[in-house]
């Protein structure tokens, strides 16, 4: 993990008050039932080319809040965010709960803890 700054860890904390978190085996879990969800990954361009957990979304955090309503109208549905370690996804999840959308879960781990339990991984051509 990366040495974040506690303003930022303080930051991400806040956020989690606001929204729940999941880790990455009940996201597993949840595709394998077949749960209604979305997954969006908030990661940038460049690390979602470069692999994404299959079904994402990609909703990267600077354009989610612009383009999100046009993506999922449904604001009681469950939604899953994950980044590469699970911070990014906590800051869009608190804006998304700000917009109106109910169930807002951030992955623990993110992506990095998904490839490191060597769950399938989708690159784009």
């Amino acid at each position: 993990m990366k040495n974040h700054s506690l303003n930022f860890l303080d930051l991400v904390n806040e956020s989690l008050k606001e929204i729940g978190e999941c880790d990455i085996f009940k996201v597993k879990n949840m595709q394998e039932q077949n749960e209604a969800f979305h997954l969006i990954d908030v990661r940038e361009d460049r690390e979602w080319i470069q692999g994404h957990i299959p079904g994402a979304i990609h909703l990267g955090k600077g354009i989610i809040e612009r383009d999100i309503e046009k993506v999922i109208e449904d604001k009681e549905i469950l939604i899953v965010l994950y980044c590469q370690g699970g911070f990014r996804s906590a800051l869009a999840g608190e804006n998304l709960k700000k917009m109106g959308y109910e169930k807002i879960l951030s992955m623990q781990g993110g992506f990095g803890d998904w490839v490191n339990n060597k769950y399938p991984v989708e690159v784009p051509n």
